[in-house]
Parts: C-alpha cells; sequence; structure tokens
C-alpha cells in the first residue's frame, strides 16, 4: 500500500508540473490582452451604449456613490461602471472590459477628473470620488458621447480613403 502511495505522489507532482507552464502563458497571454490604454475600434453601437447608458443613469436616485465594479442583475441604482455595463449588456449582449466604450470612458476621465492621478480603477474611483458631483456624471456622458461619435467619424473617414 505504501508503495502505491508513493508512486502517485510522484506522477501527481508530475502531472501538475507540466499542466503549470500552461496556466502562466495563459496568464500572461491575458496580462497582454488587458491592456489599460486599449484602443479598440468604434462601432455604430458604442454610440447607442453611451446613450443607453446615460439613460440608466439619468438621475440622483439611481447613482451609486460608492462603486466596487460588482453589477448585480437587479440592481436599481448604478455607478458608471456598471451603467456602461448593463449598456453594453443590453445593446450588444456581450460585455467587454475593454470594449471601445468602455476604454473612451477612461479616456474622458482622464481628461476631467482632478484627482485622476491618485485613481486606481479609472470608472470606479471618479465615481467614488467625493469631488465627482451628479452635474460632473452627466458633463461625463455628454463628452464621451461627443468622444466616441468622433472617433467613429474619424474611421469611416479614414475607411472611404
Amino acid at each position: 500500500m505504501t508503495q502505491k502511495i508513493r508512486l502517485l505522489i510522484p506522477a501527481t507532482v508530475l502531472v501538475f508540473s507540466a499542466l503549470l507552464p500552461t496556466s502562466q502563458l495563459a496568464a500572461q497571454n491575458t496580462a497582454k490582452t488587458d491592456d489599460p490604454d486599449a484602443r479598440p475600434p468604434v462601432m455604430q453601437d458604442d454610440v447607442k451604449i453611451v446613450q443607453r447608458a446615460q439613460q440608466i443613469l439619468d438621475s440622483p436616485s439611481k447613482w451609486d456613490r460608492a462603486d466596487t465594479r460588482v453589477c448585480p442583475a437587479d440592481a436599481k441604482t448604478f455607478s458608471l461602471y456598471c451603467a456602461l455595463e448593463k449598456a453594453t449588456n443590453e445593446v450588444s449582449g456581450k460585455f467587454e472590459h475593454r470594449g471601445a466604450a468602455m476604454q473612451e470612458a477612461r479616456f474622458v476621465i482622464d481628461e476631467i477628473a482632478p484627482n485622476r492621478k491618485n485613481y486606481h480603477h479609472r470608472l470606479m474611483d471618479y465615481n467614488n470620488d467625493p469631488t465627482t458631483t451628479f452635474a460632473d456624471v452627466q458633463t461625463f456622458f455628454h463628452k464621451l458621447q461627443d468622444r466616441v461619435a468622433a472617433r467613429l467619424k474619424d474611421q469611416s473617414k479614414a475607411g472611404n480613403k
């Protein structure tokens, strides 16, 4: 019996060791695709996503000031992140953390947030920043919509050349 156990342990270690490089490779690939400065192409759906997110977060009573980036399906209040996530799911059927609308939202915050250098997660920290007002949130959405529409227009001009 003890010989069987002795034989199983090295075999288990060998199997585990063989799997380890694959999981490390997967982690490296994920790190490469999670580029905080990624600029995916903008689509017409991205304009709709921004418009829908602004509708979702259209009053101070719907604003969740304590974002954790966990967005329950039955939520009644929404952070910027969760409004964009919900809108993305409704418009495209699939949320992408680094999708064009989400990325452009992060870049708008880079431009408008006075405390940006202190943020670890741009959308969450801007949302939770005590100096951010609901009027700031509405300005954020207007700038985001303008930015996405401008990128879409530039891309179509470039495609027609």
